[in-house]
C-alpha cells in the first residue's frame, strides 16, 4: 500500500470512529447493568455474571464481528450500505430472476420504518445514561438528571441547522479518547480480578441456558443492547468504505468494548453492590466527573450520528418514491452528504423529549430499545439471502447456511425482546407501523395517480405521430416536466388552452431515480428528437444525489434545443387529489392528499429558477 493510500485509510478510519461507532460505542453505559436490573433482573452471583459476560462476548463476536463487519459489508449497492440501499439491490436481483418483488419491497420499507424508532430512542437512552452519572458523583443531584438531559438534547437539535462540518472534525479524536478510556478502565479492573476471563469459555452461557432456560431467554434481551449499533456499521459504510470500518472495529472498537464489559464484570465480582452503575464505579471518585463529561460527549456524538442517519434515510426514501418531495437544506458547500431536513429534525426533537419525560431513566428506556433493531437485523439477513441466491453455488451454499444461523440467533433475540412489549417495547413497533403506512401510502398513491393520468391523457406516440393543432410558435425553449414519458403532460394542454401557442423548442423532461447511489455525468442525460422542435430528455439521478435539473441540462447534448438559460421556461403541474370510488380507501386517500400538500414544490425540489417557472394545477380523482 502506498503512503498516500495508507494516509487516506488512516483518515477515513479516524472519521469512521467518530460517526459509525457512536451508537455501539456507548452501549457499555447501560447494556451490562440491565441484565441485573429491571423486572427480569438476575442476582449478581458469580455464575450469573460469568454467564452474562460469556453470552455477551459470543453474541458480539457472531452478530457484529462475523455477520456485519465481515459478511454484510460485502453486500453494498455501488458502495452504499443500509437497508434501503440493500432493498434496491435485492429488488434488482429479484427482478432478474422473475421473483415476486412485493415482499422484498415490503420487508425493506418496514425495516426503514423501524429504523426511525431506533433513531428516536438512541439519543434519549444514550444521553440519559451518561447524565445519570451525575447521581453517582453526587446523589443529591439526581433530580437534575432529567432537566440536564433535556437541555443537552434540545441544544443538540437546535444546532442541526448549522451543520456538523465544524464539530465533525472533533468527533474522531474524542471517540478515540473514549474507546481508549473504555479499554483502560477495563484492563485496570480485570487485573484485580483476572478470574473474570473465564467467561471467554462459551460453556458458562451454555450451562446457564441448560439449567435455567427461562432466565437465559430473558437475559438475551439485555445482551442484545450491546448489539444495537450493528445496523449503523452497514448504513454508514458508504461514507468511509468497508476497509476503514473493519480496521476501526477489529483494531480498536471491539477490543476496547470487550475489555470494558469484562472490567465491569470483574468489579461486580469483587463488589456486588456496584451493579447499580458498574460503568461509572470503575473509576475513582476524583476522576468520576471527568468520566461523566467524557461519557456525555460520547453520547452526544452517538446521537448526532443517529440524527444524521435519519436525514440520510429520509433522503433515500424520498428519492426511491416512498416519501413526497421534502425540503432539504445543505449545510456545507463542499460536502454533499451534510444535509439538514427541518421537518425530520423538529419531529424527532418532539419525540425524543416526550420519550425522556415518559420513561425518566435509561433503565426504563432499555425496555423500549431492541425490538426495532432486532427486527431490522432479521430483515437485513433475509434481503442478503435474496441477493446471495444469485451467486455461484460454491459461494451461495455456505453463505446461506451462515445466514440461516445468523437469522436463527436474531429471531431468538427478537423473541426475547418481545417480552418487553408491555414495558415500552410497543413504542418502536407502533411508530414503525405508522411510518410503514405513510411510506406505502405515498408509493401506492403515486402509482395510482400515474395510472389515472395514463387513462385520461393522450399517449405521447399519438401526439408525436398524429396531427397537432396549428398554433403559432414563439421564440424560446419550453421544458415540460413529466412523471411518465409515455403520455403528454397535462401542463402542455393547459398551456395550449390558455396561451394558444407553443415554443420554438419543446422538451419533455422525464426524471428517473435509479436504484444506484450515484449516476455518472456521461449517463446523466439522454436526448432524443421526436420531430423537429420536439424532444424527449431523460435525466437520471441516484438515490443519494440531490436533483438539480439546471445543472443536469448543462450536461445535456448541445445538439437539438437551444439551451439558453435565460430563454428557457419550465412548466410543472401540481395535482389536487379528490376522493372518489377508486382503488384506495377513503382514509388512505385523505392521508395521501395530506402528504401531497406537504410535499415541496417541484420548482424548489429540482432547483428550477423561480422567475422562469409556470405552475399549472390539475385535479386527480382516486
Amino acid at each position: 500500500m502506498s503512503h498516500t493510500s495508507s494516509s487516506r485509510l488512516s483518515t477515513l478510519t479516524l472519521a469512521a470512529l467518530g460517526i459509525v461507532f457512536g451508537d455501539i460505542g456507548t452501549s457499555p453505559l447501560y447494556a451490562f447493568k440491565e441484565a441485573f436490573n429491571g423486572p427480569h433482573a438476575l442476582t449478581p452471583s458469580p455464575d450469573h455474571i460469568l454467564a452474562t459476560l460469556s453470552a455477551l462476548f459470543w453474541a458480539v463476536l457472531i452478530v457484529i464481528s462475523i455477520k456485519y463487519v465481515w459478511t454484510v459489508l460485502r453486500f453494498h449497492n455501488e458502495g452504499e450500505g443500509g437497508v434501503l440501499a440493500l432493498t434496491a439491490l435485492a429488488l434488482r436481483q429479484a427482478s432478474t430472476r422473475g421473483t415476486r418483488q412485493t415482499w422484498v419491497v415490503a420487508l425493506g420499507v418496514f425495516a426503514a420504518a423501524l429504523f426511525y424508532g431506533d433513531a428516536i430512542i438512541t439519543p434519549a437512552i444514550s444521553v440519559l445514561s451518561a447524565v445519570e452519572g451525575i447521581s453517582v458523583v453526587a446523589p443529591s443531584l439526581h433530580t437534575l438528571v432529567i432537566p440536564i438531559t433535556l437541555g443537552i438534547l434540545v441544544a443538540l437539535f437546535l444546532i442541526q441547522r448549522h451543520g456538523t462540518g465544524h464539530v465533525g472534525k472533533l468527533f474522531g479524536p474524542v471517540t478515540v479518547i473514549w474507546f481508549v478510556c473504555l479499554g483502560a478502565l477495563g484492563i485496570h479492573s480485570i487485573a484485580q480480578t483476572p478470574s473474570v476471563l473465564a467467561a471467554l469459555n462459551p460453556w458458562h452461557a451454555i450451562s446457564f441456558a441448560l439449567h435455567e432456560p427461562g432466565k437465559a431467554f430473558l437475559l438475551m434481551s439485555a445482551v442484545f443492547l450491546a448489539l444495537t449499533g450493528g445496523e449503523a456499521l452497514y448504513a454508514d459504510m458508504g461514507h468511509f468504505g468497508a476497509k476503514a470500518v473493519r480496521l476501526a472495529w477489529y483494531g480498536l472498537v471491539w477490543p476496547c468494548l470487550l475489555l470494558n464489559y469484562f472490567g465491569q464484570g470483574a468489579l461486580v465480582l469483587r463488589s456486588p453492590d456496584s451493579i447499580s452503575n458498574p460503568f461509572f464505579l470503575l473509576t475513582t471518585a476524583n476522576w468520576l466527573p471527568v468520566l461523566v463529561a467524557l461519557a456525555t460527549a460520547a453520547t452526544v456524538i452517538a446521537s448526532q450520528a443517529t440524527i444524521s442517519g435519519a436525514y440520510s434515510m429520509t433522503l433515500q426514501a424520498s428519492r426511491l418514491g416512498y416519501l413526497p418531495r421534502i425540503r432539504i437544506l445543505h449545510t456545507s458547500d463542499r460536502e454533499q452528504g451534510q444535509i439538514y431536513i427541518p421537518t425530520v429534525n423538529w419531529l424527532m426533537l418532539i419525540a425524543v423529549v416526550l420519550l425522556v419525560l415518559a420513561f425518566k431513566s435509561s433503565g426504563a428506556l432499555a425496555a423500549a430499545y431492541g425490538i426495532a433493531v432486532s427486527g431490522t437485523m432479521i430483515i437485513t439477513t433475509v434481503l442478503i439471502a435474496v441477493v446471495a441466491w444469485s451467486l455461484p453455488s460454491r459461494t451461495r451454499t455456505p453463505l446461506l447456511v451462515a445466514l440461516l444461523a445468523f437469522g436463527s440467533l436474531e429471531t431468538l433475540f427478537l423473541a426475547s425482546n418481545l417480552n418487553k412489549l408491555s414495558e415500552g417495547g410497543w413504542f418502536p413497533l407502533l411508530m414503525g407501523a405508522a411510518l410503514f403506512v405513510l411510506l406505502t401510502t405515498w408509493k401506492r398513491g403515486s402509482l395510482l395517480v400515474a395510472e389515472q393520468r395514463r387513462k385520461i391523457d393522450i399517449p405521447m406516440a399519438d401526439f408525436i405521430e398524429g396531427p397537432r393543432p396549428d398554433v403559432p410558435r414563439v421564440p424560446g425553449c419550453a421544458v415540460y416536466l413529466t412523471s411518465d414519458a409515455s403520455i403528454v403532460p397535462s401542463a402542455l394542454f393547459h398551456n395550449l388552452k390558455h396561451y394558444k401557442v407553443m415554443h420554438q423548442d419543446t422538451v419533455f423532461l422525464h426524471v428517473i431515480n435509479d436504484n444506484i447511489p450515484y449516476v455518472s455525468d456521461q449517463a446523466r442525460c439522454t436526448l432524443q428528437t421526436a420531430t423537429p422542435g420536439i424532444y424527449h430528455l431523460t435525466v437520471r439521478f441516484g438515490f443519494r444525489e440531490e436533483p438539480d435539473i439546471p445543472g443536469a441540462l448543462a450536461l445535456a447534448p448541445r445538439t437539438g434545443p437551444a439551451w439558453d438559460a435565460m430563454s428557457t421556461t419550465y412548466f410543472v403541474a401540481r395535482s389536487t387529489i379528490v376522493d372518489g370510488p377508486g382503488a384506495m380507501p377513503a382514509w388512505q386517500c385523505a392521508l395521501y392528499s395530506w402528504m401531497t400538500r406537504q410535499a415541496e414544490g417541484a420548482a424548489t425540489y429540482y432547483r428550477l429558477p423561480a422567475n422562469q417557472v409556470v405552475e399549472l394545477g390539475t385535479q386527480v380523482m382516486l
